[in-house]
């Protein structure tokens, strides 16, 4: 039975329907309800650009792209991002979807915290990322009618303490291995929930490497080889 919620119907396929069930089985309340409205945001969003693309994809791509903060789909050493694209990979694997079409949703997870990118990818990439701008940032918030936006919340809340919630859930994912967040925004994250934590330097990492440049430019010079003239 197909269920529209704001003029955008959420696919009822058996991928689909085995999306949901997995997501419900696996996260919370707060993320099931979240991952649900970016996709609703998303699709919103992608009708009012007139994009064109492929619903049960983009549906995948929001159910899947917080399944890296849980603790049984959570890698030691990848992002949590990355985590999520392998599982919704390997999800669509086991449905016979192409390889083309698993490339998109792979990125369009791994790519949601990534401002400056996902806009300028396939529609699927491009509306998981304005799905989640829009429900955690409030991105574009005002090009989503009123009536849109009370009607996805009425179907999948928010709830008064979802701004808290989501932060807690990105550092519950995240503080077991904060050298993922290096160069991404969950490095604010940390910063703010973990008192331990100790931000990356990209530039002390570049003076810190082991090049040494002076070293190597004096051997350059008085190598006769690599005189000019």
């Amino acid at each position: 039975m197909s269920n529209t919620i704001a003029g955008i119907t959420i696919p009822d396929s058996a991928m689909a329907r085995a999306a949901t069930q997995l997501v419900r089985d696996t996260e919370s309340d707060l993320l099931f309800h979240h991952s649900t409205r970016v996709f609703l945001f998303g699709a919103l969003a992608g009708a009012r650009k007139g994009l064109h693309y492929n619903p049960e994809l983009l549906y995948v791509g929001a159910m899947f792209h917080d399944m890296g903060l849980v603790g049984s789909y959570s890698s030691k050493h990848d992002r949590f991002e990355v985590d999520g694209a392998n599982a919704a990979r390997d999800f669509l694997r086991g449905y016979g979807i192409a390889e083309y079409d698993i490339e998109q949703v792979w990125d369009a997870i791994a790519l949601h915290t990534t401002p400056g990118i996902p806009q300028y990818k396939k529609p699927v990439v491009a509306l998981v990322t304005a799905g989640v701008e829009m429900d955690v940032l409030g991105m574009a918030y005002d090009e989503f009618s009123e009536e849109q936006r009370n009607q996805v919340v009425q179907a999948h809340p928010r709830g008064p303490g979802f701004k808290q919630g989501i932060i807690d859930a990105f550092a519950q994912g995240t503080m077991h291995k904060p050298q993922t967040t290096f160069g991404n925004v969950k490095a604010d994250v940390l910063a703010l929930k973990d008192p331990g934590y100790k931000r990356i330097d990209f530039c002390s990492l570049i003076l810190g490497s082991s090049w040494s440049d002076g070293k190597q430019h004096a051997a350059h010079c008085r190598n006769p080889e690599h005189r000019h003239g």
